[in-house]
């Protein structure tokens, strides 16, 4: 089991910046992937970023267009998610997830391939 744990989100204008941060407890060492996704109210749950946890390739989804990155640090089993230039359009829960498995980059864009998810944290963006 792996337990995860997002904080970071919070009240921040347009154009301004955030981190969120997502702390892994647990059997982290069978983690293969974690990503990133966020849901807006009526909205479906819609894929970030990603990060291979041994070697730390990343996989974005094309409306980050380079506003958010996603970062790890193995000796926290923390991953990070950096978010600038942030639009109303950003506000939404957003997610961690874990993925105990190996699997191709384009299957980590579904929310399915993920076996444990956090909490959620809020970010809202004020115009």
């Amino acid at each position: 089991q792996v337990q995860l744990v997002e904080s970071g989100g919070g009240l921040v204008q347009a154009g301004g910046s955030l981190r969120l941060s997502c702390a892994a407890s647990g059997s982290t060492f069978s983690t293969y992937a974690m990503g990133w996704f966020r849901q807006a109210p009526g909205k479906e749950r819609e894929f970030i970023t990603a990060i291979i946890w041994s070697g730390g390739r990343t996989y974005s989804a094309d409306f980050v267009d380079g506003r958010f990155t996603i970062s790890r640090d193995s000796a926290k089993n923390t991953v990070y998610l950096q978010m600038n230039s942030l639009k109303t359009e950003d506000a939404a829960v957003y997610y961690c997830a874990a993925r105990s498995t190996r699997s191709t980059g384009s299957r980590l864009f579904n929310p399915n391939a993920y076996d444990y998810w956090g909490q959620g944290t809020q970010v809202t963006v004020s115009s």
